[in-house]
């Protein structure tokens, strides 16, 4: 085992944190949903329709470039609805549950890649380069585990994964069977984890230390030509679980936390049940509430009639700040006002203060100043400044040389939190990604 200590990156303390690792059951979801956009590089093709019955862990859709990829239902019920948007993007599949337990078993004679696509789990796993689900066929040289999470409000992990941990020890086995290299399982300093067959390693430092990329690229980074598949603990555990008893379980426990939550806390539901029933009224005032499906620096907002998205760890609700007027405004001296830099009096009170922020980007779009601010936020070999530069114009030999096939949009997330142009940075590596991949495919 051993310990890499991180020094780039930011813990990002809100108020709303949840002081209790009890966990509250909820109503059963009125509705459950999947939604497409979850499992990036997947063309659905719908194996179901309006109105037809579907059993849990049956496939409601596949790849339409790899018909093994299956997306399957996470409930018993009949699909109510098949929601598109513009040019018949499918937004959700819409699955009304009808309260029976009834669940696919897989047969586990089968090899353990065909058992993966056909349970779902295999759109669970992401596959670098590319930040995409992983290709069928495709041998990836190493398996990454993250153990924890660093994000803003994070859930701890060890409480989410509960009496399920037992399972961990057979997912790596299943997973060693796919690679030729190694299963790494990353875990935080005072973490223990019980997963003979894998390599695990110690991580200190501040957020985005829990990132599976960037636990890869402090170990084994990837090179062009390279595949490695990354996962959290959860989904680990999940695949050992379908291996042991050939059903997927689905269920789920999230935290509900942040500032505009009357009381923080873990609730046990299914994936992708809709936000409504898991928040139980504890909004403090909905009309003025952000709430994210994720955490504040990747996750996705979502209205109170939507639904869980994946993974299904973490929802965050903050102000949403309709009356962005202040006193003063920028030339406040206001010591709760936050910044990274000295621009505030932050720095006298220290950044580990749980504070108060809504969902004000407090700024417009500027010109990329080389500063080493992206840098001190992305702790990887890479430099961040040259990449993101070389995604927008476009020029995918100097991003090859720059690193790209090492990272994801979430790896920039920090970054564009600090970022004082105010650029959309996991957009931009995410097309950037994209068009990298349709010109190497």
């Amino acid at each position: 085992m051993a310990t890499v200590r991180l020094k780039k990156g930011l813990d990002i303390h809100l108020l709303g944190a949840i002081g209790s690792n009890e966990i509250a059951a909820v109503d059963k979801p009125k509705t459950v949903a999947v939604t497409p956009d979850d499992f990036h590089g997947i063309i659905p093709r719908m194996e179901k329709k309006e109105g037809e019955h579907v059993a849990a862990g049956e496939p409601l859709y596949h790849d339409k470039n790899h018909e093994v990829i299956k997306v399957v239902a996470p409930v018993s019920g009949s699909v109510k609805e098949i929601r598109r948007g513009e040019r018949r993007h499918i937004d959700a599949i819409v699955i009304v549950p009808d309260g029976n337990d009834e669940t696919v078993t897989l047969d586990l004679k089968r090899p353990v890649e065909e058992v993966l696509l056909q349970s779902g789990l295999w759109c669970m796993l992401r596959q670098r380069p590319y930040d995409v689900v992983p290709t069928p066929g495709v041998k990836p040289r190493d398996i990454f585990v993250t153990a924890f999470d660093s994000s803003p409000l994070a859930p701890d992990l060890d409480v989410v994964l509960g009496d399920k941990s037992k399972y961990v020890a057979k997912g790596v086995e299943a997973l060693k069977g796919l690679t030729d290299g190694k299963v790494f399982i990353s875990i935080r300093e005072g973490q223990a984890i019980d997963a003979p067959g894998a390599e695990v390693n110690t991580f200190v430092g501040p957020h985005p230390a829990g990132n599976a990329g960037v636990q890869a690229a402090n170990l084994v980074p990837v090179n062009k030509g390279e595949t490695i598949w990354t996962l959290d603990i959860v989904t680990l555990a999940r695949i050992g679980e379908l291996f042991t008893t050939g059903q997927v379980s689905h269920d789920t426990v999230v935290a509900v936390n942040g500032e505009m939550v009357q009381q923080p806390r873990y609730a046990k539901t299914v994936m992708g049940a809709d936000i409504e029933t898991v928040l139980k009224n504890e909004l403090t005032n909905v009309a003025q509430s952000r709430i994210i499906s994720g955490n504040v620096l990747t996750g996705v907002k979502v209205e109170i009639d939507q639904w869980l998205r994946a993974p299904y760890r973490h929802i965050t609700i903050i102000p949403e700040n309709n009356k962005p007027d202040e006193f003063m405004g920028w030339a406040s001296v206001n010591p709760n006002r936050f910044s990274i830099y000295h621009t505030f009096t932050t720095w006298l009170v220290g950044l580990s203060k749980p504070r108060s922020m809504d969902s004000r980007i407090k700024g417009g779009e500027r010109a990329i100043v080389r500063t080493g601010e992206y840098d001190a936020m992305l702790p990887m070999d890479i430099y961040g400044e040259f990449l993101i530069k070389a995604i927008i114009s476009g020029d995918i030999d100097k991003m090859e040389q720059l690193g790209i096939y090492e990272i994801a949009p979430e790896d920039f997330a920090l970054a564009e939190f600090a970022d004082t142009s105010k650029l959309e940075l996991q957009r931009i590596v995410r097309e950037g990604l994209d068009r990298l991949r349709a010109e190497m495919s």
